[in-house]
């Protein structure tokens, strides 16, 4: 006896799911299962529980050699969700269930000894690889972690008896909330120059530090910043959900449009923020794709962590090489972070004296690196508001969240009409900010007068125009004027420079 059958999977890597095929071979020989095509330990592990599970719902385990490949045999398998696969094709190899009906499924699905199908991490990732391969979905009718996609099919399957008939039911994921949780600056007394810097931030999508002594409301405001941002479109919400999904984290607000904040602690590994492990697992700067990326307390993070930034900020991307190849994570964000200056907080302060010395000061500071505060466009210092305006509740009526995402959003729709009708297009190098900014001689002099004064690298000035670019999007400015620029440099003034 020669028995043979190839059923679709797929494999997490990254952020995608890989297509996988299930080649089952029952023939002649000592009874027992083999699986063979760079499995993991989880995935070896998995012919118990399919042993388990094919004979809780009814089902024969063959008395045969049963050979399992899991093609290609040079992509490294990992996870539980070969169960359902393996198990399926066993059966269907076998007779005991219709193979025909089979083949139009991608299958991916934990077993428990009793039969039932657990779901995995990543159905999103899933239903866009089964779409790819012009296939439905079959997973846990309990996976809570996908979405509606046109051009597949997502089909529930509760236990390994339900292949009996194959009858499977829809799967329906349930909606989320399109209400951030995010604070309203409304409710922030004072901070006018901050909540007017997160603003440019929000329509030019610019990284920012705030630095101020303990409790002078960084955290509030970055808290607060979500609130104006405008929400994700169709293409960026799949995105942002299918990290989300693979990462085992949940997917309905990103999915209903709010955009991800994700605030990181300062002891998080490099693993941690930039994503690593083996299978390779997305980090936080990967989690908060095309939303917002919070780090309190800057320079108490590792120098090495920070540094690894970089090349993330400027590619919008970040690749994980290994042994077995090169994965790459979608980390387009923007960088929000909060400082204080010096150790105890205070240097600068005008009513606390700092108790540091000058050397902890620069050591301080110094933890953050040259390279990191180059790419941050941003650079806001925040102060205590006064004791009477707290205890009083005066609240600003001209910087609530609805004011100042009305700016936004009206400046971000005249910054796609500028592309369009004057050409501009994605600004890529100094040469397209330029062009795109149409500086008159006397704010060129200006410029190149300030990035002289300030030794600023080219990095640096290609920030500048693209901070001026967007304060003069928010004006509805065609060309960039000195003011836009004034300002703009007087964002890149650093504390001590």
């Amino acid at each position: 006896m020669h028995l043979q059958y190839v059923l679709k999977t797929a494999c997490i890597r990254g952020v995608r799911a890989v297509p996988v095929e299930v080649e089952v071979v029952v023939s002649r020989g000592l009874p027992g299962m083999t699986i063979v095509g760079m499995p993991d330990a989880a995935v070896r592990e998995s012919q118990e529980r399919v042993r388990a599970a094919i004979r809780a719902c009814g089902f024969t385990m063959p008395a045969e050699k049963v050979v399992v490949n899991l093609a290609p045999s040079s992509l490294r398998k990992a996870g539980s969700g070969f169960d359902l696969p393996i198990a399926a094709a066993i059966l269907a190899a076998t007779g005991q269930v219709d193979a025909s009906k089979l083949r139009a499924y991608l299958w991916v699905g934990e077993l428990s000894l009793e039969g039932r199908v657990r779901p995995v991490p990543g159905t999103l990732s899933y239903a866009c690889c089964a779409r790819e391969e012009g296939l439905d979905l079959a997973v846990s009718k309990n996976a809570a972690d996908g979405a509606q996609l046109s051009g597949v099919e997502q089909r529930g399957v509760r236990t390994l008896g339900d292949l009996r008939r194959c009858d499977l039911a829809p799967l329906g994921f349930p909606a989320g909330s399109a209400r951030s949780d995010a604070s309203d600056f409304g409710s922030i007394c004072g901070h006018e120059a901050a909540k007017r810097a997160l603003q440019i931030v929000a329509a030019g999508d610019h990284g920012i530090l705030m630095t101020g002594p303990p409790g002078s409301g960084k955290s509030m405001l970055a808290a607060a910043l979500p609130s104006i941002l405008p929400p994700l479109d169709e293409a960026e919400r799949i995105e942002s959900a299918r990290v989300h999904s693979v990462a085992g984290e949940p997917v309905e607000s990103v999915l209903s449009g709010v955009r991800p904040f994700r605030k990181v602690h300062h002891s998080t590994s490099m693993a941690g923020l930039i994503g690593g492990g083996t299978p390779v697992h997305p980090g936080e700067i990967s989690l908060a794709h095309n939303g917002v990326l919070f780090l309190d307390e800057l320079p108490e993070f590792s120098p090495a962590v920070l540094q690894a930034l970089r090349q993330p900020m400027e590619q919008g991307r970040v690749v994980i090489t290994r042994a077995d190849g090169s994965v790459e994570l979608p980390s387009r964000f923007m960088l929000v972070a909060a400082a204080n200056p010096c150790p105890c907080g205070h240097y600068g302060d005008p009513d606390i004296a700092c108790r540091c010395t000058d050397s902890q000061v620069a050591r301080y500071q110094g933890r953050v690196g040259g390279p990191l505060l180059d790419r941050i466009d941003l650079h806001v210092d925040v102060w205590r508001c006064d004791p009477a305006s707290v205890i009083e509740g005066e609240r600003s009526a001209c910087a609530t969240s609805d004011v100042l995402r009305e700016g936004v959003l009206a400046a971000r729709e005249f910054a796609s009409w500028r592309r369009a009708a004057l050409g501009d297009g994605k600004a890529r190098g100094t040469g397209d900010l330029l062009k795109a900014c149409r500086l008159d001689e006397r704010a060129k002099g200006l410029l190149e007068s300030a990035a002289r004064s300030m030794g600023m690298s080219g990095r640096g000035i290609a920030r500048v125009l693209s901070v001026a670019r967007t304060i003069a999007d928010l004006e509805q400015c065609r060309d960039v004027e000195e003011k836009h620029l004034v300002e703009a440099i007087g964002f890149r003034v650093r504390r001590g420079s």
